[in-house]
């Protein structure tokens, strides 16, 4: 147990209590006015002791500014695309309200406040909302790991829900004219209508990796754009993949890759390097938009094209194991997930075998049974 001291003051009689930390420490902490505040301070700092709770006053003043750059640094396992909005979340709508707050001194309901006045004063999207909330709730996570702070002041706030976007999808015949009206670029569209690669994939793509053969481009890369430089990672899942083009591309395909070395990129810029999605356009007039126009599609954007692709797929009788694979999707649950809507051909056919299975039962109840034990039973001559 501690002690406590009275001591006096130019105001009078004060009161200090000495203690021992969970580390058996001693500090101490004065200014109490009265004997029984100081018994009560010193009865909460045992009671905390003895169930873990204890909180070094010291420890809560630290600020968010001071924890976020350890926790911004220990993110490495993040990919470069991956990273950079976390990073602007942090320095455009975190850093500025919460830096230089103590993590001992925001409240539940102030952190209430800040998220709805984003969606609601502020306008972002849910998002941008999300993604901000998500780097404060994971400084204060570190603060309560720690030991500066008993519980998250960010944990159990409401929040905007995502509304995902609805999907695209594209006929062969749209795909088709597509291409055609996308000029040099033609190819490319049908590889992304076709084999769903994301566009980070297929600008990574090199000689090397394309099998015209059993017709794969073997997925091993992800190019990211990021600051103005390139980035080369591994694809979304990090996993290798190889990914089957369809026969009616293999013309197309090895054109693409005639006369390069195995290291040359397949969709390359005019000088060879990786093509960057602020250099699809001359000016401001992109080629992909010009297609969409001259094609008679509604605006899309070249990643809905890995939609139509899971589309297409399913459409032509693919299992989702199948359509999990080519997307790169971490598992099938995730592919029925995200494309729930091109199963609707399933749900009617379990309601036509519920159907048909209840028919059946509804004959077989109706057809006369012949009871051979019972006092009803005909006798046979």
């Amino acid at each position: 147990m501690g002690t406590i001291e009275p001591y006096v003051v130019a105001a009078g009689k004060r009161y200090r209590v000495i203690y021992r930390r969970p580390d058996h420490k001693q500090t101490s902490k004065r200014g109490f006015t009265t004997k029984k505040s100081a018994e009560l301070f010193l009865a909460s700092i045992e009671v905390a002791k003895a169930r873990g709770e204890f909180i070094e006053a010291s420890a809560a003043r630290i600020t968010i500014d001071d924890l976020a750059t350890a926790w911004l640094e220990g993110l490495t396992h993040l990919k470069p695309s991956s990273y950079g909005p976390v990073e602007t979340a942090w320095r455009v709508h975190v850093q500025p309200t919460w830096g230089s707050r103590a993590v001992g001194e925001i409240q539940h309901s102030e952190v209430q406040r800040w998220v709805s006045g984003l969606t609601s004063v502020q306008a972002k999207s849910a998002t941008v909302v999300l993604r901000a909330y998500g780097v404060l709730a994971g400084i204060l996570d570190v603060a309560v790991r720690d030991r500066r702070i008993l519980a998250n002041p960010a944990r159990g706030v409401n929040l905007p829900r995502r509304v995902p976007k609805e999907h695209r999808y594209l006929t062969h015949s749209q795909v088709r004219t597509l291409a055609a009206n996308s000029g040099r670029h033609a190819l490319l569209v049908n590889v992304f209508a076709y084999t769903g690669l994301r566009w980070g994939e297929a600008i990574g793509l090199r000689v090397r990796d394309v099998d015209l053969d059993r017709r794969r481009f073997n997925v091993s890369v992800n190019a990211v754009e990021q600051g103005g430089r390139m980035d080369i990672g591994t694809p979304k899942s990090h996993k290798r993949r190889a990914v089957p083009f369809p026969r009616f591309m293999s013309a197309d395909v090895r054109t693409a890759v005639e006369g390069k070395r195995r290291d040359d990129l397949v969709f390359g810029d005019d000088l060879g390097n990786h093509m960057k999605r602020t250099r699809v356009s001359t000016g401001s007039k992109s080629w992909f938009k010009t297609a969409l126009r001259e094609s008679g599609l509604d605006p899309m954007t070249l990643h809905d094209l890995r939609h139509t692709a899971a589309s297409l797929a399913i459409s032509s009788g693919a299992n989702v194991k199948s359509v999990q694979r080519m997307l790169g999707h971490a598992s099938a649950a995730m592919t029925l997930d995200v494309y729930a809507d091109l199963f609707d051909d399933d749900l009617d056919a379990v309601a036509e075998a519920l159907d048909e299975a209840r028919t059946s039962s509804d004959v077989a109840e109706m057809l006369p049974r012949e009871d051979t034990d019972g006092p009803t039973a005909e006798k046979k001559p």
